[in-house]
C-alpha cells in the first residue's frame, strides 16, 4: 500500500458526498466508464453519492475511500453491493472502483480491492463479481490481481463521451483465510 494512504469504510458524514462527487466527475471526464455520460455535472454526481451513502447506511452496500493521510484528499473509492437474490447471499458485487488520475499506479486500487475482499469475507461472502470496460487498463488490473475472467459482453455500454464498449465480467472465489481459492 502507498505510504501516507488511509483506507476506511465510510457512511454519511458532512461533506463526504461532495468530495466523492468531485472524484466521480474527474474520472468520468477522464474517460472512465462507471455508469455516467460526459459531461457529468457536480449536482448529478452529488445526488449519486448521497444515494450511495444512504444505501450504505441501510446496510445495502459497503463504501470504502482511500485518502491522503496528510491532506485528507480522496484518492479513490470502491463499493461492495449486496442486492442479490435470496439464493445468492454468499456473493456480492464489486462496483465503481475509482482512482483519481493523478494517483494511479501507486497501489491505491489494489489497496481498495484488498479492503473490499477482507470486508466481504468478514460478512460471509465467498464469491465476488465485477465487470469492467473491455480492453481497458482496469481489465489488465483485475487480471493482475488474480481475478478470473468469465467472458465479454459486446456493445454493453456507452463510453462517457460516446461509442459502444464491451464489458468483461470477472469473479473471484474467496476462502476464510482471505486468499483466493484455487482454480478447480
Amino acid at each position: 500500500m502507498s505510504a501516507g494512504l488511509v483506507i476506511r469504510r465510510v457512511g454519511p458524514e458532512p461533506g463526504l458526498a461532495s468530495r466523492l462527487a468531485e472524484l466521480l466527475v474527474e474520472v468520468v471526464e477522464g474517460g472512465s466508464s462507471v455508469g455516467f455520460m460526459s459531461p457529468l455535472t457536480q449536482d448529478r454526481a452529488l445526488a449519486f453519492w448521497e444515494m450511495v451513502l444512504t444505501s450504505g447506511a441501510r446496510g445495502e452496500r459497503i463504501v470504502f475511500v482511500a485518502e491522503d493521510e496528510v491532506t485528507g484528499t480522496i484518492l479513490g473509492t470502491v463499493q461492495i453491493l449486496f442486492a442479490v437474490p435470496e439464493n445468492q447471499r454468499h456473493r456480492a458485487d464489486i462496483a465503481k472502483l475509482q482512482v483519481r488520475r493523478s494517483a494511479r499506479r501507486r497501489g491505491i486500487g489494489a489497496a481498495l480491492m484488498a479492503a473490499a475482499e477482507e470486508a466481504a469475507l468478514e460478512i460471509g461472502k465467498t464469491v465476488l463479481v465485477l465487470d469492467t470496460t473491455t480492453g481497458s487498463d482496469a481489465e489488465l488490473f483485475y487480471t493482475r490481481l488474480g481475478w478470473e475472467r468469465c467472458g465479454v459482453i459486446p456493445d454493453y455500454a456507452l463510453m462517457p463521451k460516446g461509442g459502444l464498449s464491451g464489458t468483461t465480467v470477472f469473479y473471484r472465489k474467496l476462502n476464510p483465510d482471505n486468499r483466493p481459492m484455487e482454480k478447480r
